[in-house]
């Protein structure tokens, strides 16, 4: 035995209408709540500041220190690039085996020259900042017992670029 069928067209075609529309509303909900998610998430990503210029890209080469001349102080050097489109900042120097290592410039005044401590050097953007003698080092004072060809390890922190550790030659000072 078979079911009555309905002799009116709108009842026998009423539910498949509505499964069709609630399936049509449920396909289309899925790209519209994926593309407000990925403008919120964009949105919220631009806004940190993270959008935009290329980051920093540090390296260090060239990283070498003096013999001491006497058992007061000496100082180290390195040659630092930055290949990225944003400049950073080297905000500290340290040596575990070294103690004492500070940022400094020589300033000369009155035909006297001095070191005078730095808080931090600026590292432009596709820039290198070479250190040296006359101008940008790292101080160290009270430096243990070095001979030419001593290896000593610095780490150098910068502001958005994190730590990176080089090793520096201890070289003999030139006259």
């Amino acid at each position: 035995m078979s079911a009555p069928s309905s002799t009116d067209p709108a009842e026998r075609s009423s539910p498949p209408r509505r499964r069709a529309g609630a399936g049509a509303l449920s396909a289309a909900l899925v790209p519209v709540v994926t593309c407000v998610t990925a403008l919120l998430l964009l949105t919220a990503y631009t806004s940190t500041g993270a959008a935009g210029d290329a980051p920093a890209r540090i390296s260090v080469s060239n990283a070498r220190i003096f013999v001491p001349p006497n058992s007061e102080n000496t100082a180290a050097f390195f040659d630092i690039s930055n290949t990225g489109a944003t400049g950073d900042v080297l905000t500290s120097v340290s040596s575990p085996r070294l103690g004492g290592v500070m940022l400094g410039r020589r300033v000369t005044k009155d035909g006297a020259g001095h070191m005078e401590p730095l808080d931090s050097l600026p590292i432009p953007a596709r820039g290198r900042v070479q250190m040296t003698p006359y101008g940008v080092d790292v101080m160290v004072e009270d430096p243990p017992e070095l001979k030419a060809g001593d290896k000593v390890r610095f780490d150098l922190r910068f502001r958005d670029s994190g730590q990176v550790t080089v090793e520096a030659v201890t070289v003999p000072v030139r006259s």
